[in-house]
């Protein structure tokens, strides 16, 4: 048995009606305190949270939905070493003017750096012991990672895209996953962005040129297709 979601643009997902729990992931970015929390990076350059609030519970949903169904689940963190010997001095550099120091400490510890509780994934996603977390050092996930070792590994060639934010970490993910041949849904309504128009540029990016990066496609109808595979070695 395998799965296609018909309504996803530009073309219907994947290209090749391979999804099974067998080729497709589902890869949670960057859903940290750090990113969702007060007293983290985000808000410390005087960002507001209010946006990114009802992602949460959309993507706790869909989250469970892919764990009933049994596929395979990733989940990223962005941040450093506490020595920052991982940050270049161009990023220390950028990340001091715009407010918010990589390694500069805050309300939940030292911003973006590993082992602080802000880097820690919010307790509403929280991983289970299976799911492989992938510690990156910048905005892409396959960058100075094992995340496509991993992938290979497990025939996963399908990959299901949400998180934070839109116009850094997961685009900047999906481009990497597009050039190394994964077929790539960015879910529409799980991601987000500080502005409305980083989030739809971003999304539309992906979509150019009958989709240059992959394709997008709602919560709602990724859900409905995993759904089917719920109790499949049952029937």
């Amino acid at each position: 048995m395998t799965t296609q979601i018909p309504t996803t643009n530009p073309y219907a997902y994947p290209h090749d009606a391979s999804l099974s729990p067998s080729t497709t992931a589902l890869l949670i970015i960057d859903m940290q305190r750090d990113f969702l929390s007060p007293g983290g990076y985000l808000s410390s350059q005087n960002y507001s949270l209010t946006r990114f609030q009802s992602l949460i519970p959309r993507l706790v949903s869909l989250l469970s939905t892919f764990r009933r169904a049994s596929f395979p689940i990733y989940h990223t963190r962005e941040g450093h070493a506490p020595h920052l010997s991982t940050a270049s001095p161009r990023e220390l550099h950028r990340s001091a003017i715009n407010g918010a120091p990589i390694g500069s400490q805050g309300p939940l510890g030292k911003l973006l750096v590993r082992g602080e509780r802000g880097h820690d994934i919010i307790s509403e996603l929280q991983p289970l012991p299976r799911e492989p977390v992938i510690d990156k050092p910048g905005r892409g996930a396959f960058t100075h990672t094992e995340l496509e070792a991993s992938l290979r590994a497990r025939g996963v060639r399908n990959l299901v895209v949400c998180g934070v934010t839109a116009d850094a970490c997961v685009s900047s993910t999906v481009r990497e996953a597009s050039d190394r041949g994964f077929d790539v849904l960015v879910v529409e309504d799980g991601v987000e962005s500080v502005s409305e128009e980083l989030k739809w540029w971003s999304l539309e990016s992906v979509r150019v040129e009958g989709g240059l990066f992959g394709v997008t496609g709602t919560c709602r109808e990724v859900a409905e297709a995993v759904e089917s595979w719920v109790n499949v070695e049952k029937r």
